[in-house]
């Protein structure tokens, strides 16, 4: 489907010129008139992006409002972009987010307030770009080009440690994105393009394609991050802003699960299912051990940034099962492959949703009191009880509550991995005992009890902007609970294209 305006371009390119429109009206003048406009640019690519909902035909599995233009002609690459199924329900998850942030930092960014919002919404243009692009260069791009604005935000925004943090986020990043562009490269010298869609009907060796295969696990692996390349992923959060932590969470860590999808499902099929044993046991590890680490944590930030790391452990196994549901010959309809692809799909969307809220939460109590330590808390009920309400209800959906978008998405995971082997379910399933036992013990501890200290006693309950933010991200979490059809019908079709590419591709 091509549309009849460049809507894809629009929703692109709208956020990056308005970041820079932002940026070049600086902090001399009016902040309010630079947070007006911040906010006007990013409820302006949201919109946009909306329309790529109500004009998508879902009953289509082929990319649709492509753009296709000359950008480097010597070497085959062009401006090409086109979203399906898979990529446009996380470009719309990108807009939504980059709101609610703008929103956030409202009133607590003081300093550097037009750079921290231009930053803020160029990042969401790349973030976009890499959803859309169909070209892997142009991919490549966006890909490295959202690691600088990030960059940015926690080394100028962040904590005490934020220089060491972001140098340790920029070398993991880096050096398995070095490796995906030499797969590309040699992709490209192979068959004559740098097209995502064409590599995707390369016909490759299977030695060609296991080297492949690492190399875009190097890359997508970091950013997801699975184990044991997360280490980077608490430090990054416990010294980015606010706003750093919830793109980081919500939209960033998706970025590999989609690179999982696009790229390394589609063009190397026979190294994936060769080596999906690998990818189950780090999810799995990511599920068990990442959960007991979170149970230790004293610092929020980093309880929930270990919960993350766990909770997209279902992304990848996911993923990953289709192939030992496929060998095992007791399954008739194969069904199961498609619950789980979509299960991690929506525990995508879910995620960043759920882990938006916590660190928004996490935000609004350290605007206050301007520590994360757990046992500096206690009792906030008390003083609080609308934000402990919000609390309490983004805790239990991250514990998986049914009802909630946390359980969808790790339930149809956990069925599907029933069709492949019981202990992958057994063993999926135990992070609905430790989500809750990690994020109810530390709702119990901050929010519960009498009255700590007298910084708690002197907190103030959420106010008209925080209570709008945390009533949004309550609803959309509520709506894909209860109703996640809507979400699943986009996707369908891309899923079932996607995995009959990948079966017919079997050795």
């Amino acid at each position: 489907m091509n549309a009849d305006w460049p809507l894809l371009s629009l929703t692109l390119w709208t956020p990056i010129l308005g970041g820079l429109a932002v940026l070049f009206t600086g902090d001399k003048g009016d902040t309010q008139g630079v947070r007006r406009l911040a906010l006007v640019v990013s409820l302006a690519t949201f919109i946009l992006s909306l329309f790529l909902y109500t004009g998508f035909d879902s009953s289509t599995a082929s990319m649709q409002f492509v753009e296709k233009h000359d950008w480097i002609s010597t070497f085959k690459i062009y401006y090409h972009l086109g979203v399906d199924g898979i990529s446009m329900p996380l470009i719309i998850l990108t807009t939504f987010t980059t709101v609610l942030v703008v929103i956030a930092g409202w009133e607590v960014i003081q300093k550097k307030v037009s750079q921290y919002f231009a930053a803020f919404l160029i990042m969401e243009g790349l973030m976009i770009g890499v959803f859309a692009a169909l070209d892997s260069i142009f991919f490549y791009v966006f890909w490295e080009g959202m690691l600088i604005p990030m960059f940015i935000i926690i080394g100028i925004w962040g904590g005490e440690r934020r220089v060491y943090a972001t140098i340790k986020f920029f070398i993991y990043t880096f050096i398995g994105s070095v490796l995906m562009l030499v797969s590309l490269i040699y992709m490209y010298y192979q068959g004559d393009s740098f097209s995502i869609l064409d590599m995707h009907t390369l016909k490759l060796g299977i030695t060609e394609q296991t080297l492949i295969f690492l190399s875009f696990l190097m890359a997508f692996a970091v950013k997801v991050p699975m184990w044991p390349v997360h280490t980077w992923l608490p430090d990054a959060h416990v010294e980015a802003p606010t706003g750093g932590s919830v793109i980081l969470a919500a939209i960033m860590l998706k970025i590999g699960g989609y690179g999982f999808l696009r790229f390394s499902l589609p063009i190397t099929p026979d190294a994936s299912r060769e080596l999906d044993w690998l990818i189950i046991f780090m999810s799995l590890v990511a599920v068990v051990y990442i959960g007991f680490v979170a149970l230790v944590q004293r610092d929020m930030k980093k309880l929930v940034a270990y919960s993350s790391i766990a909770h997209m452990g279902f992304v990848t196994l996911g993923i990953f099962i289709v192939f030992q549901i496929w060998s095992n010959p007791a399954n008739v309809a194969q069904s199961g492959a498609v619950l789980a692809i979509e299960g991690a799909m929506i525990q995508m969307i879910s995620h960043g949703f759920i882990s938006g809220a916590m660190f928004l939460m996490i935000g609004v109590l350290y605007d206050r009191m301007h520590t994360r330590q757990i046992n500096d808390y206690g009792g906030v009920v008390n003083t609080m009880p609308v934000f402990a309400a919000f609390a309490v209800f983004f805790a239990m959906s991250n514990a998986g509550l049914p009802g909630t978008s946390g359980f969808v998405g790790e339930f149809m995971v956990i069925i599907a991995s029933f069709h492949a082997n019981f202990w992958y379910a057994f063993l999926g399933a135990t992070t609905l005992i430790l989500g809750a036992a990690y994020t109810l013990w530390m709702v119990k501890r901050v929010f519960y009890g009498e009255v700590a200290n007298d910084n708690v006693r002197a907190l103030q309950d959420l106010n008209t902007r925080e209570f709008i933010i945390m009533a949004t991200l309550a609803v959309a979490v509520l709506v894909l609970g209860l109703w996640p059809a809507p979400l699943v019908d986009v996707m369908h079709a891309s899923v079932e294209n996607l995995l009959q590419h990948v079966a017919q591709s079997k050795l």
